[in-house]
């Protein structure tokens, strides 16, 4: 079974390599889509600052399987945080770790002080759309903030009780 831990600065290549590897499946490798964000290739320090928080999935040997985090919105409300780039390679798909980073996040969100979780997903995702459903995410008529991820059309959010 597949384990986690918080991102270092060793992960960064590994991960940013998942991210464009995952992102194109979904067809999400073009403009408006997160696969762009200068973050992606130093997401240990875009994850190192007060209020966000980002943890890498291992295999037994180790290896980065894929990642989630939390970090604040982007031109949104100061209680609302992103859950952003939650990403799997296939082999950590299916297997429930996308569950347990996830209610991990939102336990590090609510402990940060947020009070709203957003995300943003697209057409195509059922899988992680399904996940989020199940976890209490509520669908929007709308985007929140200024993520610039205009190719997203699914957004979402939780209360954090």
């Amino acid at each position: 079974m597949p384990t986690f831990r918080p991102i270092r600065p060793e992960d960064d290549l590994a991960l940013a390599a998942i991210i464009r590897r995952v992102m194109p499946e979904f067809g999400a490798d073009g403009p408006g889509f997160a696969i762009h964000d200068p973050e992606v290739d130093h997401m240990c320090a875009a994850y190192s600052v007060p209020g966000a928080a980002y943890f890498v999935v291992l295999d037994e040997e180790g290896l980065v399987l894929g990642g989630c985090g939390v970090a604040a919105l982007e031109g949104g409300d100061s209680g609302v945080c992103e859950l952003k780039k939650m990403y799997f390679l296939p082999a950590a798909r299916g297997k429930g770790m996308g569950e347990v980073l996830l209610r991990h996040c939102l336990e590090v969100a609510k402990a940060l002080g947020y009070q709203t979780c957003y995300l943003e997903t697209l057409t195509g995702m059922d899988q992680a759309i399904r996940l989020y459903k199940k976890l209490g995410f509520k669908p929007l008529c709308a985007p929140l903030g200024r993520t610039g991820h205009g190719g997203c059309d699914h957004w979402f959010a939780k209360e954090l009780a």
